[in-house]
């Protein structure tokens, strides 16, 4: 037997819950991976508390839970590629990441080999959070020349957007809450509060591109001060964002992009905030303090 997160109905996080599962095993094709770290995302609980959200993932109850993780591949199923046993991975598994076993088929396409001094608790916030910064920026092509507003810059995937801009060479407005600035501060950017008003509260840096990381205020201030729609790109506000701004994703980013955050990690140039780490059998209290929005950085189960 080994332990998962499931729930059987969709709701918060009393849903969750952490049960004895039959082991599951690398069959033809696959791999199984002995996850050690499983990064905790927006989309994780979104999907366990909204049925509809879930059905646009295929994911069904009984469900697993979570998407992020990294580990050690433990089996190698006949006729599978790509991975060896004992190789350190990380990656993503869709509603099956916060598990002592998660079983991938190959050849994977969200799974990359760890890179050697990167830690599985700092690679498990890599792939949802990295990708989709790194797609939210290069949907607008930032520049040394580059000033970007960054809408929600000090959640999960506001710490990222941030320094990649600033590695890009872009001087960076965040929005946030008062609360954050001193840590957004440490990242690079220089802090506005958000809410109503915001575009008379940014006109003076004349921001050149935009970036909205959490619904569309920050899209829409950039639209009032005159910047392109064609700079400006979203991640949260739908397949029609306003003023035909750019609507982007984390699946449209890939290993490269991925590689370039390892490098920049591994070099020193860019921080992973870790929020906290919490054991598996604590997941609704790690799904409720992420949930509530008001921690600086990432929050990983640890197993």
């Amino acid at each position: 037997m080994s332990r998962a997160v499931v729930y059987e109905e969709f709701g918060g996080p009393e849903v969750l819950e952490v049960r004895e599962v039959p082991e599951p095993h690398a069959g033809p094709g696959e791999i199984r991976v002995r996850v050690a770290a499983a990064g905790l995302n927006p989309m994780d609980w979104g999907l366990a508390t909204h049925a509809d959200l879930a059905a646009q993932f295929g994911v069904t109850v009984p469900a697993g839970f979570g998407y992020d993780l990294a580990g050690v591949v433990d089996e190698v199923g006949p006729g599978a590629t790509g991975f060896s046993v004992a190789q350190r991975v990380f990656g993503g598994v869709m509603a099956a990441a916060a598990a002592d076993f998660a079983v991938v088929p190959t050849p994977a396409e969200t799974l990359w080999p760890t890179p050697a001094g990167i830690s599985d608790v700092v690679a498990a916030t890599l792939p949802v959070a990295g990708l989709t910064a790194a797609a939210a920026l290069s949907a607008i092509g930032l520049g040394p020349d580059d000033t970007v507003l960054i809408g929600g810059a000090a959640g999960g995937v506001g710490v990222f957007a941030v320094q990649l801009a600033r590695a890009a060479g872009a001087r960076v407005i965040g929005t946030a809450s008062p609360g954050t600035f001193e840590f957004l501060r440490g990242l690079g950017a220089e802090p506005v509060a958000y809410g109503p008003g915001l575009a008379d509260r940014v006109r003076s840096f004349s921001p050149t591109a935009a970036t909205d990381l959490f619904g569309t205020e920050t899209a829409s201030a950039a639209l009032a001060l005159g910047v392109p729609a064609e700079r400006i790109s979203t991640i949260a506000a739908g397949p029609n964002p306003p003023g035909g701004v750019r609507a982007t994703g984390g699946i449209d980013a890939g290993w490269a992009e991925l590689k370039q955050i390892t490098d920049l990690i591994s070099a020193g140039e860019l921080e992973v905030p870790i929020a906290a780490t919490f054991p598996l059998e604590r997941v609704r209290e790690a799904v409720e303090l992420q949930a509530g929005r008001h921690v600086h950085g990432k929050v990983v189960l640890t197993l």
